[in-house]
Formats: structure tokens, sequence, C-alpha cells
């Protein structure tokens, strides 16, 4: 009876090429085959390495189709290499069919360990790191992304996402709106030569990236979790900007910009409010 092959699950660099483990090197010359995200772009990082193991594409348009093909090459006894693009496979990135496929069929799927993105980052944000939620690649339609940020925004730990930087400016904007202006870290072009981490409130990030030319690199953002612990009702709410409107004659954007803040509710939601309370006294003179 053959016995089966194994397959590997191989994380890879995220832009430096010396960024992989000796492990990692020698799965990839002794696979059979290995299936990549991108065959282009892990054949550059085979020939940094001299590594000569035959490629085929396995992404996220095929990966039905291909899953159970390489299921057939491990059924024989061959042995599977997977890799991302860059950083851990699987981690907001395809090979989800084809662990599900591998395993129906009782193959053995071994992870060989190294770099990921949001943990390069979390690592070095100096933000909490005791607890966290990867929330990966927000929603792509508008609906669902603001849905999606309204179930994170009363998280208490670290929130870790990740964004093309055609997008990230419009991203942090909708943050700002629905959790309010928190502290934050922006990592980009990690372990490469222009790595960079932006630190401040999400508005002071918004603030120096509209001064660019062009934003380069896949983006990794953090931000703080609630720290308001305490609700709040509207009553108080309302208390709390009348005493703002009439007492501190503070204007409308100001005010929702700070108790927004202090009870982490979205800016609008204390803008609205404030608004009605300001109509209501100008028509009561």
């Amino acid at each position: 009876m053959t016995q089966k092959g194994k397959l590997y699950i191989v994380a890879t660099p995220i832009g430096n090429m010396d960024d992989i483990t000796i492990r990692a090197v020698k799965t990839l010359e002794n696979a059979d085959i290995i299936a990549a995200e991108d065959t282009r772009h892990t054949a550059r990082l085979l020939s940094y390495h001299n590594i000569g193991t035959k490629l085929i594409s396995c992404h996220e348009h095929n990966e039905a189709q291909k899953s159970g093909e390489l299921v057939k090459r491990l059924e024989i006894g061959d042995s599977v290499a997977l890799v991302s693009d860059a950083g851990t496979p699987l981690v907001s990135d395809p090979g989800y069919r084809l662990i599900q496929a591998a395993l129906e069929k009782d193959i053995q799927i071994i992870p060989i360990p190294g770099v990921s993105a949001a943990i390069t980052a979390l690592s070095a944000s100096g933000l909490p790191t005791d607890s966290f939620t990867f929330s990966g690649f927000p929603p792509k339609k508008s609906g669902k992304r603001l849905s999606w940020l309204e179930d994170l925004k009363n998280v208490s730990h670290t929130l870790i996402f990740y964004e093309s930087p055609r997008r990230i400016m419009d991203f942090i904007q909708e943050i700002i709106e629905i959790m309010g202006d928190r502290y934050a870290v922006l990592s980009r072009e990690m372990t490469k030569v222009y790595e960079e981490f932006i630190r401040g409130s999400l508005s002071e990030i918004l603030d120096i990236l509209k001064t660019r030319d062009s934003i380069k690199g896949e983006c990794t953002l953090l931000i703080t979790g609630n720290q308001n612990n305490d609700t709040v009702s509207m009553e108080t709410l309302a208390a709390e900007i009348e005493k703002a409107l009439i007492l501190e004659n503070r204007k409308i954007s100001e005010i929702s910009k700070t108790i927004s803040k202090k009870y982490g509710l979205s800016k609008n939601i204390v803008y609205e409010q404030a608004l009605i309370i300001q109509n209501k006294r100008n028509e009561n003179g």
C-alpha cells in the first residue's frame, strides 16, 4: 500500500528574502511540488535561495479545482508545500479549501512556522499584546464593512487589520466615524528598506498620509481597544452636550470629537444629537 504524502504549510518572508527559517528552506527543497498563490512571486524567492522545486498555482480563484488535484498527488505519496505570497498561508490568504480536502483524506498537515505580518507589527507597535483580535482585511462592500466595524467598536483589546495602500485612508476615516479617534499604529513596508511605523491618533495618522503623493506597500493597522468600560445613556449624553454648548460655548464639531472619544461613540451620533439640541435651543429663542 502506497504511503500518503504530507502537506506542509510553509511561512515565507513578508519582504526581506532572508526572513525564512532553515527548516522552511529545507522543506521547499525536498517537497515534490510547491503550491503557490502567485508562481512568479514565489519563483523569485526560490531563485534567491537556489531552490529548484516545481511550482504550480493555487490561489483564491482556482483553489477549488487545484485542491482536488493536489490531494490526488498527496494520496499517491507526493509531498506538497503550500506557500502564500508573503507570511503564513491561510492567514488572510488562500489554503483553507486545500486543508479541508486533505483532512477529509486523512492527509497529515505539518506547519512550518515563520513570519506573520500581524504578529510582526504587533510586536513593534507599543500597543498591548496580552490580548488582541486579528480581523484581517475589511469587507469590500461598504454596508458590510460599516456593520463589521460596529461589531468591533466595543472590543476592549488591541485590534489588528490589513488593508491595501489604495484604500487605507478611506478605511481609517470610517474607523474614526464609528469607533472614535483612537490611538493607533500604522505599519507599512515591514522588513523592507522603507519600513515605517506611524504612531498617533487615527486623525493624526490620516493627516500624515494626506500629505503624501502616494502610499506604497501593504498596510497593517493596529488600534487600541475601547478603553471606556462605562456605558452612557442618551440622557447623560444630552446633558453633557448641553453643558458644552451652553456653558462652555463650544462648537459642535469640537464637542462631537471630544465626547465621542470619551465614550467610544461614533462622532456622527454625537454630532447629530448636538444638532438636535442646538436646533431646539434656537426654536425656543
